[in-house]
């Protein structure tokens, strides 16, 4: 059968040209691996994480201590979702269209929606990730560099990582009122003279800030705080690094994705497993940054915010591929790949003649992961 597709890469291309300029952030920010593309979906990935080393004391001898053994662990993850998004026509439609003259008008603006639509996903699931972060910094509800020349939010936030031993390569994803702040306050970034550049003053761009790179992003997520109320610790006393935390005497719901202090400690703690009553939460690695005595300590559980994310490239890992066609295909009758380059997505286009009708389908196959929460941190906002 004659290739029909290639006739489509202007319109695929003009629609790419929409999509690109979305508010995507995180999917440029975030570790790609390349090496698990090839599994299938639900297909368990395992990634090796190595642990932390142990130093010894040099003694001379005839031989070196018999040590240096290691069990690495791992974490794993999946290609947890194949997906489309249709775009069909049957012949009465094309041809009124056509006749209007803006048939390739209207075929751009629908492939455009079909990959936004899935872009906007992978987006929102990486997003979604911040429930595991290690710690938050910010005022709940306030959004962040509301005080001009000062960029303390950003360093502070940062200063979370290094505390936690980020490698580096640093990435900042902001929503538009975050960004709007840096934009329309923070004059040290827009003066030329000071911030060394016109890219803010003239095209909007922050570009990178204190070794990291800024993006912004339409999927940063709002996050409604739970009802938990009255809690302390127990009286059993937590050592620093400690991440199981048992919690007594309060009401409520405490929620994963919550973040908690306890009183005599400023550090804003993540929750990853939460309760519905007294009980035990579990707070993201590194756990405890101040030890709790062995007292009822009064825990206070943070507002409903808007959730920006500080993280090292590696701390967040994404999957794509083209979704799996069997041996031999199936019944389109063409298939291509298109890149966007913004995002770096490679989308699937499959054609499917039917009666008096076709089918354009744009799939995509995907799966996110947090592999490092002590890498990340939220910026309240």
């Amino acid at each position: 059968m004659a290739n029909t597709l290639t006739n489509l890469i202007p319109t695929l291309y003009e629609a790419l040209d929409v999509v690109s300029r979305e508010l995507v952030g995180f999917i440029p920010a975030v570790s790609r691996d390349s090496r698990a593309e090839s599994a299938a979906k639900n297909q368990v990935i395992n990634i090796p994480i190595v642990g932390a080393v142990a130093s010894g004391n040099i003694t001379a001898g005839a031989a070196p201590a018999d040590d240096g053994d290691a069990s690495p662990g791992n974490t794993t993850m999946t290609i947890s979702k194949a997906k489309y998004a249709p775009v069909r026509w049957n012949g009465e439609e094309q041809k009124g269209v056509a006749h209007s003259g803006l048939y390739g008008s209207v075929q751009s603006q629908r492939f455009a929606q079909a990959f936004r639509v899935l872009v906007n996903e992978v987006e929102a699931d990486l997003a979604a990730l911040h429930i595991l972060s290690s710690r938050a910094y910010g005022t709940a509800a306030t959004a962040p560099f509301g005080t001009a020349g000062n960029l303390s939010d950003i360093a502070e936030t940062l200063r979370i990582l290094e505390d936690n031993g980020a490698p580096g390569d640093n990435q900042v994803v902001l929503g538009s009122a975050a960004i709007a702040n840096m934009r329309g306050i923070q004059n040290t970034l827009f003066k030329v003279n000071e911030a060394g550049t016109d890219a803010l003053l003239r095209m909007g761009i922050i570009g990178r800030i204190m070794n990291a790179d800024i993006h912004n992003s339409g999927g940063v997520k709002t996050f409604t705080k739970g009802t938990g109320a009255s809690y302390t610790s127990s009286t059993a006393g937590f050592a620093v690094g400690e991440t199981s935390i048992a919690i007594i005497t309060g009401t409520g719901t405490v929620l994963a994705g919550d973040f908690v202090t306890f009183a005599g400690d400023t550090n804003k703690y993540m929750v990853t497993t939460g309760v519905a009553a007294p009980g035990t939460i579990v707070i993201a690695e590194p756990g405890l940054r101040v030890a709790i005595a062995a007292s009822a300590v009064a825990m206070t559980v943070g507002g409903t915010s808007a959730r920006n994310m500080v993280f090292s490239r590696s701390a967040m890992a994404l999957i794509t591929r083209a979704p799996a066609m069997p041996e031999g295909g199936d019944s389109a009758s063409d298939v291509m790949l298109v890149t966007d380059p913004t995002s770096g997505l490679t989308f699937q286009i499959c054609e499917y003649k039917q009666y008096k009708q076709v089918k354009f389908e744009v799939g995509l196959a995907w799966g996110v992961k947090m592999i490092a929460p002590r890498h990340t941190a939220v910026l309240l906002g």
